[in-house]
């Protein structure tokens, strides 16, 4: 892990943000708009939900984000076929101009978000000006890279925040002056949410948002693998090349505060019995006989006075919490922050999966990183697996980390809303 510190005042640059020739389907071709979007890829829970979104719309960009066929190599090159056919037959096509776009979300209870994509121009951790704040699985990125190679596109844009001004800001004043106006697109999806896009192709915006952007630093809140992966894949071409930036959406969350919500891990092949019986005179152990709902309440609860977690998978949920502090002397390292050395995430990972259960963070065939609380636990009691349920961080303590250089252990947070993807990508040779 990186522990150098990346000071907001020492950064060498700001964020550089440029327009582009976004492709987008064209509404005529397809059945809907919200029929052809999905989640991002890490979020769609299979096979289920990529099965529903397949059947969605035979042009769900699910088609292009996660290509199903017998082996890695013949799913990218599914993917790529797919894109040339699309672009072929007009179901997306690339705006005429280069431009920036305003992306608004709005789930109709209070919840608006709005922000600016476009692409960035990549950079070093040690320049602090683009803060991760979470480890990577390599496999994950050797994956998403091999993706990009073969279809020369970004297909879904990460999330990426800032913290400006608020309504002073030159970035604000252009986004909240253009959702006065008709969009380019508008849909509602499934969840409830309503998404409108914009396109800001007037020179001077342009030149107001860049010179705004460019006092800035972001913290990855979604995308840490494939910001990971477009610094591989720049690394790969010389540069100048289109593989110097990478499609984003920032956020100012001085004006948008974002939602954070945690990553519930998954033990397959591990009975709920089995995962319990060596926590005994480990952590306290406590059975709660209520519903999902409650049993997060007590989580909450719990979190308030140090590490704790819910296990469920066997009808019930089992409260696991007050560690023994000799435990945690021995496995949690001691070489960074107190507030890295208490994070739940350290504890599971560092301790309960290293050390009690012996199970590989990064191996896909013993555990699973599941966004969505109640298909975590679904998929537990149907599989016979266990469900680890976290409680969330809080994004000033991702932030003040961030900017130590201290990364978190993978999958920590859920910063959401999460953009649609499906709504515009980039083509790298357009």
């Amino acid at each position: 892990m990186n522990t150098a510190g990346h000071p907001e005042a020492t950064a060498r640059r700001g964020l550089e943000l440029t327009p582009f020739r976004g492709l987008r389907y064209d509404p005529d071709r397809v059945g809907s708009l919200a029929a052809v979007t999905s989640p991002p890829y890490d979020v769609v829970v299979r096979p289920d939900g990529l099965h529903q979104l397949q059947s969605n719309d035979p042009y769900n960009i699910v088609r292009l984000i996660l290509p199903q066929a017998r082996t890695p190599a013949e799913r990218n090159a599914q993917a790529a076929r797919t894109l040339r056919d699309w672009l072929a037959e007009g179901i997306l096509a690339a705006d005429p101009e280069p431009g920036l776009y305003v992306y608004e979300q709005d789930d109709g209870a209070g919840l608006l978000q709005r922000g600016i994509i476009g692409t960035l121009l990549l950079s070093e951790p040690s320049e602090g000006v683009v803060l991760p704040h979470e480890d990577v699985m390599p496999h994950v990125v050797a994956d998403r890279a091999a993706l990009m190679r073969a279809t020369s596109a970004n297909l879904e844009p990460l999330l990426l925040t800032y913290r400006g001004n608020g309504s002073r800001s030159a970035t604000t004043t252009v986004i909240e002056r253009l959702a006065e106006q008709p969009p380019l697109l508008a849909t509602t999806t499934e969840d409830g949410y309503r998404h409108r896009l914009w396109s800001i192709t007037d020179p001077d915006e342009v030149s107001r948002i860049q010179s705004d952007l460019a006092q800035h630093q972001a913290l990855i809140a979604d995308g840490h693998h494939r910001w990971a992966t477009y610094r591989r894949l720049r690394a790969e071409h010389p540069s100048p090349s289109p593989w110097d930036h990478g499609l984003v959406l920032l956020v100012d969350t001085a004006r948008y505060p974002l939602r954070v919500r945690a990553i519930h891990r998954l033990l397959h092949g591990v009975p709920v019995a089995q995962a319990l019986a060596p926590l005994e005179g480990l952590f306290r152990v406590s059975r709660l006989d209520v519903g999902l709902t409650e049993a997060l309440d007590t989580l909450a609860d719990a979190a308030c006075a140090g590490n704790a977690f819910l296990l469920a998978g066997d009808g019930a949920f089992h409260l696991v919490d007050r560690p023994d502090p000799d435990l945690l002397s021995r496995t949690i390292p001691t070489d960074r922050p107190t507030a890295w050395r208490t994070l739940d995430a350290t504890v599971l990972h560092a301790t309960l999966l290293a050390h009690v259960w012996d199970i590989p963070e990064d191996d896909p065939a013993r555990i699973a990183y599941i966004h969505d609380t109640a298909a975590t636990v679904e998929k537990a009691e149907r599989d016979g697996g266990t469900a680890v349920l976290m409680h969330p961080v809080r994004e000033e303590v991702v932030r003040d980390l961030a900017r130590q250089g201290v990364t978190m252990p993978r999958k920590s947070t859920s910063f959401g809303p999460k953009p649609a993807s499906g709504l515009v990508l980039r083509a790298l040779d357009v």
